[in-house]
């Protein structure tokens, strides 16, 4: 009897022991493909069929769920995919409200997080909450630098601010209106829009009343779009600046001919080809672009989709760190690439090196940016942003 029985256990406990040693690697992912940030989420989307499939011996699988651009779901989303599909890490969301619901959620079940999102609220401070997050796309407070530095190198002292009203724009406004006051720039009007909203007009007529010398539009995706022209038909001849949050050619499609002589930051990624050879950045963002054109059809790449290549990318620098301590698919492992992730060092990516410690869960710097202006309906590099 004990001879059949250990006969029957054998195999068991050779498949348990196998299946651990083989265990894959499971990713959940929520990005915001329908909804008012589309036009992000979707090349996000697309992006992740182009991720490595296998890492240090280990398949990867990639769970990818549409939250569309809803708060509410986003949450739901990453709650499903810590729960029931037991992932190992969780990428998203698309757009700073729906990442920010989520922190709670990576923080109660110690599940390392990756955002896709640009507030710095998302990873700063690195807090109890905020240990087990990181993201790929520049700060808010990074790109205002940019930003503020431009203007007053062009003599700008009266700046209008319209941002979504929601954590976007308010993260924006925080960071840019502390910047601003260091460069003596004076903010004299500052207005709030939905992202879905058809009509600017009332903002717009207060913005103009006020006289500003450039207008910074804190938005993403093509609802930004809409400031602008509004802008523009009510005859506005200042200088009007956009985010990093604007930069795919979505915007362009939509904004057409009113987006002409606009200024923004954005990822070195978004004007790869025109980088001189010596940026640090460009062979990398290059890699990036021709993995998704060949993919999806010349012209098409994203920055956005650059923020989710850089989740794989820095999977690629963990993983292996991680599966010295423990295995997927448990909690020692989520354990051992949350601390992988925050020592990652020195890795190009399509936006930037990121260089990450424990008080910096983003560990990019002015590597990852540069200063863009639309001519002729493309992006122009206008220089370095520093």
């Amino acid at each position: 009897m004990k001879t059949k029985l250990l006969s029957a256990l054998i195999p068991a406990l050779f498949a348990a022991v196998s299946g651990t040693a083989l265990a894959q690697i499971k990713v959940g992912v929520t990005v915001s493909a329908t909804g008012p940030a589309a036009s992000l989420g979707i090349p996000e989307k697309n992006t992740f069929a182009l991720l490595p499939k296998q890492i240090a011996g280990k398949t990867v699988e990639y769970i990818v769920l549409d939250d569309a651009s809803d708060t509410t779901t986003a949450t739901k989303n990453t709650r499903k995919l810590i729960t029931e599909d037991k992932v190992d890490l969780i990428v998203g969301s698309t757009v700073t409200p729906n990442s920010l619901a989520m922190i709670d959620v990576a923080a109660e079940t110690e599940t390392p997080m990756i955002s896709m999102a640009a507030s710095a609220a998302i990873v700063s401070p690195v807090d109890a909450r905020r240990r087990w997050v990181f993201k790929t796309p520049q700060n808010d407070s990074h790109m205002s630098t940019a930003i503020t530095s431009h203007m007053a190198d062009a003599g700008i002292k009266k700046v209008a601010f319209i941002g979504f009203s929601d954590a976007y724009g308010e993260g924006w406004f925080r960071e840019f209106a502390k910047l601003a006051e260091l460069r003596k720039i004076e903010i004299i009007a500052n207005e709030r829009f939905a992202r879905n909203d058809t009509s600017v007009t009332g903002q717009i007529l207060k913005i103009m009343s006020a006289n500003p010398d450039a207008v910074l539009i804190a938005g993403s995706g093509t609802p930004a779009a809409l400031p602008q022209k509004t802008l523009k038909e009510r005859g506005y001849k200042g200088q009007i600046y956009q985010t990093h949050g604007v930069a795919n050619n979505d915007f362009l499609r939509v904004c057409g001919k009113d987006c002409e002589g606009t200024f923004l930051p954005a990822g070195p990624l978004l004007v790869a080809e025109q980088l001189p050879d010596a940026n640090p950045v460009k062979k990398s963002a290059i890699a990036y672009k021709t993995a998704y054109e060949k993919a999806y059809g010349a012209g098409s790449v994203s920055t956005f989709g650059g923020h989710a290549w850089d989740t794989g990318v820095l999977l690629n620098a963990a993983v292996p760190e991680a599966l010295k301590k423990a295995q997927p698919g448990t909690k020692e492992f989520r354990a051992a690439l949350r601390d992988a992730l925050e020592n990652v060092k020195e890795v190009p990516a399509s936006h930037g090196i990121f260089n990450m410690n424990a008080n910096d869960h983003l560990g990019l710097d002015q590597r990852s940016r540069v200063m863009v202006r639309i001519v002729d309906g493309k992006w122009k590099l206008s220089g370095s942003a520093n």
